[in-house]
């Protein structure tokens, strides 16, 4: 039987704030299915977010577009990004009460198996993936791609993630070297960590909208169609792997 994707708002609380998210799934799939959070670049939970949240749900997954602003703002303006990013930044046990309660919520539902989660991150929510699991948040499978590497919480204790960073060799916020050490990092704390570099490639190369993005902010982004399309087949036979 052919997929039918749904799609469903989800609000949720995390102090002052209603958190607003996007659940994707198939609605022909039998039985709970593991969930995969859907981690924001610094846009917020755009469309293109919550495409990838309905891709998660194609896969056989449910799909949970986060919030990590809150009242899901969104923007298409890089000044007022960069101000929510570094906002959410300021406070990290905040950012990580909002990350724990998206997991929370999204296990309570009832399309979703809560024994079994998965994560992907995107540029500035690549960087939050892996500052997570960095400290200790578990997830049974995190793939980053385009994650910004400066700045990333501390490692605290074990690392059981098991993680895969899709990367751009010439992306300026994930210098190579940068990358490896933050790899090497958390299989020091016991976490398995597969590194994928594109050569050639730099910032956002898995969003269509980054060529636009890149020439409206003189940012260094682009998109690349064959690192796109690379590093999302990896990551669904990671994640079949992974979480079944």
């Amino acid at each position: 039987m052919a997929a039918e994707i749904k799609t469903e708002e989800l609000e949720y609380r995390s102090d002052d704030l209603t958190m607003k998210g996007l659940v994707a799934f198939d609605a022909h799939a039998a039985g709970p299915r593991p969930a995969v959070l859907v981690v924001p670049e610094f846009w917020g939970r755009t469309a293109y977010m919550e495409k990838r949240a309905r891709d998660m749900a194609e896969a056989g997954y449910v799909g949970f577009a986060i919030d990590l602003y809150g009242d899901g703002k969104v923007t298409d303006d890089a000044g007022e990004a960069t101000d929510l990013m570094n906002r959410a930044l300021a406070d990290f046990n905040a950012l990580k009460n909002r990350y724990w309660l998206a997991i929370e919520t999204i296990k309570r539902h009832d399309r979703v198996d809560a024994q079994r989660l998965g994560a992907i991150g995107y540029c500035f929510g690549g960087a939050v993936g892996l500052s997570m699991a960095r400290q200790g948040v578990h997830h049974d499978a995190l793939a980053t791609f385009h994650a910004g590497i400066g700045g990333l919480a501390p490692v605290a204790g074990q690392v059981d993630t098991p993680t895969w960073i899709f990367t751009g060799e010439e992306d300026p916020m994930a210098d190579p070297t940068e990358v490896e050490r933050v790899a090497e990092e958390m299989r020091a704390a016991g976490a398995e960590v597969t590194v994928t570099r594109y050569p050639g490639v730099s910032h956002a190369f898995t969003n269509p909208g980054a060529d636009d993005a890149g020439a409206r902010f003189d940012l260094p982004l682009g998109y690349d169609a064959a690192a796109d399309r690379d590093s999302m087949t990896k990551a669904l036979s990671f994640f079949a792997d992974q979480l079944g």
